[in-house]
């Protein structure tokens, strides 16, 4: 049974044939290419569900491919491949619009449920009767689509789970999400990871937002359930 659409662009043949094998044994449909002007292209003409990226391509490097990406309008959800593993190149990755990063050497497995997360994750975007684009409440702005945000006029770095976190709350705003609910949406049930990890991603968000992290007046808990998002009318 197919699950979707992938594009891998990774130069060193070994792992894009595994890669390209591993992802068609799960039921994928994979097409797979060995540069960045060829993955540019394919992702610019074609429809995939994800994109794998290599950042270290011979011509147009992964970077430059994601940026160009974005730039031109392109919101299918890339994953990044580097065998470099410096904090700074994650950050770049994110910030010029990815969404998630593995450092090599990875298993197939974790590869694999990171897609799996990232589909589910679009998936429920793309469902959402209520899907915004831009976000405003106190000093902040959020660009959902340009995953840029603003405090007071200067742009904040967000990780992609922040954004999704962020985004997931906002399309929601006034409702309560229950824990189980938020992991489900956005790292998936192929994925481990606690209801800590959401509370991590929340405490990070209210650092990087709110006026008073310590009294939040945005992002607020709702003890023993969940988060609730609340806009300036709603505190009027």
């Amino acid at each position: 049974m197919e699950k979707g659409t992938i594009l891998i662009v990774e130069d060193e043949e070994r792992i894009r044939m595994g890669l390209e094998d591993d992802l068609a044994f799960e039921g994928f449909t994979v097409t797979a290419v060995p540069d960045g002007e060829q993955g540019l292209a394919l992702a610019q003409e074609g429809s995939f569900d994800c994109i794998v990226l290599d950042v270290m391509l011979p011509g147009i490097d992964g970077f430059e491919v994601c940026k160009q990406l974005r730039a031109g309008g392109t919101r299918t959800p890339v994953i990044m491949l580097t065998a470099r593993d410096h904090e700074a190149d994650k950050i770049l990755g994110l910030e010029i619009g990815a969404d998630d990063y593995l450092t090599k050497p990875f298993s197939p497995r974790e590869l694999l449920a990171r897609i799996k997360a990232l589909l589910r994750r679009a998936g429920h975007a793309a469902d959402e009767p209520d899907w915004i684009s831009i976000c405003r409440f106190g000093d902040v702005e959020v660009n959902f689509e340009k995953y840029v945000l603003k405090k007071s006029g200067h742009q904040v770095h967000l990780t992609a789970y922040e954004f999704a976190l962020l985004r997931l709350l906002a399309q929601h705003r006034g409702k309560v999400l229950e824990r189980d609910d938020i992991l489900d949406r956005i790292w998936g049930r192929d994925v481990y990871v606690t209801a800590r990890t959401i509370d991590t991603h929340i405490a990070h968000l209210r650092k990087k937002l709110e006026p008073d992290p310590a009294n939040p007046r945005f992002l607020v808990s709702v003890h023993g359930v969940g988060y609730r998002f609340v806009t300036d009318a709603e505190q009027e």
